[in-house]
């Protein structure tokens, strides 16, 4: 049931294959092969492979069994993902590789990254015996001071070891789309960065392969320096028999860290003085830190003269080009989300509110995040949120940990944090990890197309994740009349995640950005967005080497919670930041020391340092050098040569294609023509009005144009109740009601498509079938998506993933398909019919009432966080009571015949129901405001 193996599952495997046991099979007939060498890597991995081919061919070998514990002061380990992609290719070739499976032993698996590799190219199995040798000595020598007995201690901490490699590894095949471990094996779904063609191509075949580089002999000569390193005479003079290592926490003399002590501590000193000379020392530091970032590797050259920095343009024109990168209120502190805020707006930048919505009182002031993140319509996405933006951003991916969603662990949901993602406090919130409304282009071009209609003043962006591909990708995001990009390095960093979620994700930022810049450049769409990028920047030369590669503005993040006080203490999803800034416990917040003038300073340094480069390149604007890879050449050291960087450095010339053929043409007319009708009533809503018209599929986002008018006005407030009914007929094109604000009344006879109520915050949206007494299916998939309020009644059938992120609203339904309430945090859904599977993955708030008739329902809920009670027991009165006042509103506004029936026979019917809650909390049913 897992390819990560005990030692009592390895003895059983191992006794099948061995001749003369009494479980012996010639399937699992096996041999044990040393991966060591002693000379030349490259002849002896070759060896190796020809070895192990005769055993399959002439042995009958079925298992193969790699071993690595016959390192010695003479034997040299050959790296075991070497060894399985190399194996597994070569086999392959020999058109052998299905007679055998590879078995790992090694020590080199310390983390659900290690595994993931050796599976995903190749290995069936895993058996990570120094990983396990290491708890079990961890637990020896705390045996003192821990209780219970020791075999026990020891049992259950192999079990943690192995629990926690299984949930990683399934994390990592969660987050590329992977369901069943046979299809992660072989899949071979990594990026190699920096090695050379040759180990590529024979050892990784199928990985996409980024600047080319380092050889078998570069790879033998490290191994023979680690050798060294343990069993040289030197090393028994050492404290220690080996190395500590400093892969996760800074120590001296260890693995470089880009905010290493003396980094962070110059960066607090200067927010202190903010004195041009202690910048000036930040920025000596980091320029100089060797080779060590992909743009490390490059140095300027010109073809102009200096010119004088008089003429250059002046900071505030380069100031207006920084952001802050998304950080949520929620990963940070209050007082650190909006000192940043009012930085960013001081300077003429933007701030990025992330994705975890913001209060309102901050809107109409210098506090206001003029980037407000959308995330797909996730948390404290309301009408007037979107309306006080100046750019909308959606968050596809992001650095940190591509692939996944928001986590704030239940800590840091404070009173504030609660109220502002509408769930209850101290409630872990888990974000869908991919985005559950966004499964093409099209869909993509869809959402744009909302946040447009919602607030046609605001740009929207789409964040990307700088990883192989993304170039084709973002020319995707262009056609769908995006009109800004973020390519987002690997290394940014993160206020909420574990470690094992920001660790080998991603990859640098520099890739990415080029491979986007000319990718939009060969498709004639370059000149039709704006690209940005973010990622570690800290220094003026960070900002003119990634202007260089092709971006047009610069996003700063954790550098800026260094200069208000951040001192990189990496606890920071354990909301005990000492500092006040990665936390919402109010006692640490009082001790957050940050100011807001120093954020403004250390900028315009930054953009300071950024003219005096210009200045000695002979330009005198930022805009004269994007995208002008000529200005920069390979570093001259001997490192820097042995990899091939022609990839960033190309310089493709600009398609023919004008990309004024862009141009969005004008659309929604229809609910304009809503709007000018109904104009005076919401200008002034003493009464109410009804209209109605005919709707196509073609009329797309019906309801959106209108709401944020309403929120404009009035804010989340909206109108009084139903002022606004709107009577539709026909088929309703998607993202019907979309973002809908409070006092509107939607009812549509026929059908409508995907995305119906989709964010969602107040009003009623009712859909009934033409003919009332046939149910089918009349509303499409993510309905009611990220919904903050309002009330969705479908009298019939809807598709896949209903009430997604739910936070608020009410919802009733006859039938839906697979993974309906899938991260609701709040509100209710009734389904009187059949559901598909998966029904409340990721569940943390809310209440769902399910009529299960056909006794089938338990078999298809996601049992990990919810748990299923029936209503028709003494202890059920007040749900009955509640679900009976939902199905009488219903019916009144669908005539619905199902509900007609439970209500005539309620009592008898009442047995048929499930009503479903999160397990680690009493969901509370949402007041009900009747008809």
């Amino acid at each position: 049931n897992s390819p990560i193996l005990s030692k009592e599952k390895l003895d059983v495997i191992l006794s099948f294959g061995k001749e003369g046991s009494p479980q012996y099979n010639p399937n699992y007939k096996h041999r044990i092969f040393h991966t060591s060498f002693k000379e030349d890597l490259r002849k002896s991995l070759h060896a190796l492979g020809e070895t192990i081919a005769d055993a399959i061919i002439h042995e009958g070998v079925r298992l193969l069994i790699l071993d690595d514990r016959n390192l010695s002061e003479d034997n040299l380990l050959i790296p075991m993902p070497m060894v399985v992609g190399y194996l597994n290719s070569f086999l392959l070739k020999k058109k052998i590789r299905s007679k055998a499976s590879l078995i790992a032993i090694t020590g080199e698996v310390v983390d659900p990254h290690s595994c993931a590799v050796l599976i995903s190219f190749g290995a069936a199995a895993v058996y990570p015996y120094l990983l396990y040798a290491t708890a079990l000595q961890f637990i020896e020598r705390k045996s003192a001071q821990l209780n219970g007995s020791l075999s026990k201690r020891k049992k259950h901490a192999l079990k943690n070891i192995n629990k926690a490699l299984n949930s990683g590894l399934l994390k990592i095949m969660s987050k590329m789309g992977i369901c069943a471990v046979d299809s992660y094996q072989h899949s071979s779904m990594f990026d190699i960065i920096g090695l050379s063609h040759e180990i590529t191509s024979e050892c990784f075949e199928g990985a996409v392969g980024f600047l080319p580089g380092l050889t078998y002999s570069d790879i033998e000569n490290k191994i023979r320096s680690c050798h060294e390193n343990a069993f040289g005479k030197k090393h028994y003079q050492k404290q220690y028999a080996l190395e500590v290592g400093s892969y996760y926490k800074f120590m001296a003399k260890g693995e470089y860290h880009d905010f290493s002590p003396d980094v962070s501590l110059s960066i607090r000193k200067f927010a202190r003085s903010r004195q041009r000379d202690d910048y000036l020392t930040v920025s000596r530091r980091i320029n100089n830190r060797g080779l060590y970032m992909v743009r490390d590797f490059f140095t300027l050259q010109s073809d102009r003269k200096p010119v004088p920095l008089n003429e250059v343009e002046p900071v505030e024109k380069i100031t207006c080009r920084f952001n802050s990168a998304a950080m949520s209120l929620g990963s940070i502190s209050p007082e650190a989300h909006e000192a940043i805020a009012e930085a960013m707006n001081t300077i003429g930048g933007m701030s990025n509110s992330g994705e975890g919505g913001e209060d309102k009182k901050r809107y109409k002031t210098i506090k206001n995040s003029r980037i407000k993140q959308v995330a797909s319509g996730r948390f404290g996405v309301t009408p007037e949120y979107l309306r006080n933006a100046d750019e909308l951003q959606i968050k596809m991916a992001q650095g940190a940990k591509p692939g996944e969603g928001g986590q704030l662990p239940g800590s840091k949901v404070s009173p504030l944090i609660a109220s502002l993602r509408h769930t209850i406090p101290g409630v872990a919130l888990i974000s869908p990890p991919p985005h559950h409304d966004i499964y093409s282009i099209e869909d993509l071009a869809q959402l744009i197309y909302d946040l447009k209609q919602v607030n046609p003043n605001a740009k929207v962006s789409v964040k990307l994740v700088s990883t192989s591909g993304v170039g084709t990708i973002a020319v995707g995001v262009a056609k769908a009349y995006a009109d800004k990009i973020v390519i987002s390095g690997y290394d940014g960093g993160t206020g909420a995640a574990q470690l094992s979620s920001i660790k080998f994700a991603g990859n640098p930022w520099e890739i990415g950005l080029s491979e986007a810049h000319r990718f939009l450049k060969a498709n004639g769409l370059r000149d039709a967005v704006e690209l940005q990028t973010d990622g570690g920047l800290k220094t003026g030369m960070d900002v003119v080497k990634a202007a260089i590669l092709g971006a047009d503005s610069y996003g700063f993040g954790t550098v800026l919670l260094n200069t208000i006080g951040c001192k990189i203490l990496r606890v920071c999803h354990l909301n005990k930041c000492a500092v006040g800034i990665a936390t919402q416990d109010e006692k640490l917040r009082e001790y957050y020391t940050g100011s807001v003038e120093a954020v403004v300073s250390y900028l315009h340094n930054v953009a300071q340092e950024v003219r005096e480069i210009l200045a000695k390149l002979g330009y005198r604007s930022l805009n004269g050098i994007i995208g002008r890879t000529d200005l920069l050449r390979v570093a001259d050291s001997e490192r820097a040569k042995k990899f091939d960087f022609s990839f960033l450095l190309a310089h493709p010339a600009e398609n023919g294609n004008s990309s004024k053929k862009r141009r969005q043409p004008e659309r929604n007319l229809l609910e304009k023509k809503v709007f000018e009708d109904a104009k005076a009533t919401i200008e002034n809503p003493v009464a109410p009005i009804t209209l109605s018209y005919k709707i196509n599929n073609t009329h797309r986002t019906f309801g959106a144009y209108i709401s944020g008018m309403i929120a404009e006005k009035y804010g989340d407030n909206g109108l009084p109740k139903d002022t606004l009914t709107i009577n539709l007929k026909g088929n309703a094109g998607q993202s019907l009601g979309a973002f809908m604000s409070k006092g509107m009344y939607i009812h549509l006879t026929g059908n409508a498509n995907d995305y119906v109520g989709k964010g969602m915050h107040g009003g009623r949206i009712v859909i009934v079938p033409e003919n009332i007494n046939k149910i089918k299916s009349i509303a499409g998939n993510t309905c009611l998506y990220g919904a903050t309020g309002g009330k969705l009644f479908i009298a019939g059938k809807a598709g896949e993933r209903f009430a997604v992120r739910n936070s608020g609203a009410l919802a009733v339904v006859e039938g839906t398909g697979d993974h309906p309430c899938e991260y609701m945090t709040g509100g209710t859904v009734v389904v009187l019919g059949e559901t598909g599977i998966n029904f409340g993955a990721g569940m943390t708030g809310g209440a769902a009432f399910v009529y299960d008739k056909s006794m089938t329902f338990f078999d298809k809920v996601n049992m990990e966080l919810v748990k299923l009670d029936r209503i028709d027991t003494d202890e059920g009165e007040e749900a009955r009571n509640y679900l009976k006042r939902i199905l009488r509103s219903y019916y009144n506004r669908t005539q619905s015949p199902r509900a007609k029936f439970v209500l005539d026979n309620f009592l008898g019917e009442l047995r048929f129901f499930w009503l479903v809650t999160p397990k680690d909390m009493k969901s509370p049913l949402n007041p009900f405001e009747g008809n």
